[in-house]
């Protein structure tokens, strides 16, 4: 039935083409053009397609009525979009695919087995302690001049004297050095949990690659105690 209804058109369109003085019939392309309306249903044929059709799918019929070329609709703005976000996302895929392959040759580049993993995560995390224990020396060098000068302050207020603006200016300067020191031991304790979390998934990576079963973690170096703030 459809077949029937392909060629009644084709004839009806090629009838009007020889009426008209055989445009069609004598056209030098593969045949005639027929069009769609927005939802797919063909509305009509010819030598070409009507400029309000342009953007509407259309087949092509040769001159026995074979479908020899269809032409899609033209995209609305919306599935422009979503084929942009589509393609933009495979690319994003495809890029974190060769992050992680290059990640993944990187690390079987470096170690051979497990325990080179601990090894190396127990000497980067002694790195962090020793830069911590280095802060809380400066910390507390800090906070007995500040101690120190809280003390010339307070020999001033006793005799009903202003405390002299050098003075002041001194404490107020080794009260923000203190702070900044102490912000700099956090984020440091915040960094060895950090490599901490970062050598837990290189190891599990690691077996994953090797195909082995997990292996226990290996003692991880504390870190240093945090030395108490300093009273005021």
């Amino acid at each position: 039935m459809r077949k029937l209804q392909w060629l009644s058109v084709f004839a009806i369109a090629l009838s009007l083409g020889v009426a008209g003085g055989g445009a069609v019939a004598q056209q030098k392309g593969p045949g005639i053009v027929c069009w769609k309306d927005k939802s797919g249903k063909t509305i009509g044929c010819g030598d070409k397609v009507p400029p309000e059709y342009q953007d509407n799918a259309n087949k092509v019929l040769n001159q026995r009525g074979i479908t020899v070329k269809q032409t899609d609709p033209a995209l609305t703005p919306e599935q422009k979009a979503a084929q942009a976000a589509e393609a933009e996302q495979k690319k994003i895929d495809a890029q974190k695919h060769m992050e992680e392959a290059r990640h993944d040759r990187a690390l079987l580049d470096s170690f051979t087995e497990v325990k080179e993993i601990d090894l190396k995560r127990n000497r980067d995390i002694q790195q962090i302690e020793v830069n911590i224990s280095a802060q809380q020396t400066n910390l507390k060098n800090v906070t007995d001049r500040q101690n120190e000068t809280r003390g010339k302050m307070e020999a001033f207020k006793k005799d009903n004297k202003p405390v002299p603006a050098p003075i002041q200016e001194d404490f107020d300067r080794l009260e923000l050095e203190k702070s900044k020191i102490q912000g700099q031991i956090l984020q440091k304790r915040k960094e060895i949990v950090d490599r901490n979390q970062e050598y837990d998934a290189m190891k599990k990576r690691f077996l994953e690659l090797k195909g082995g079963a997990q292996a226990p973690s290996a003692p991880v170096a504390a870190a240093a105690p945090t030395a108490a703030p300093a009273k005021k």
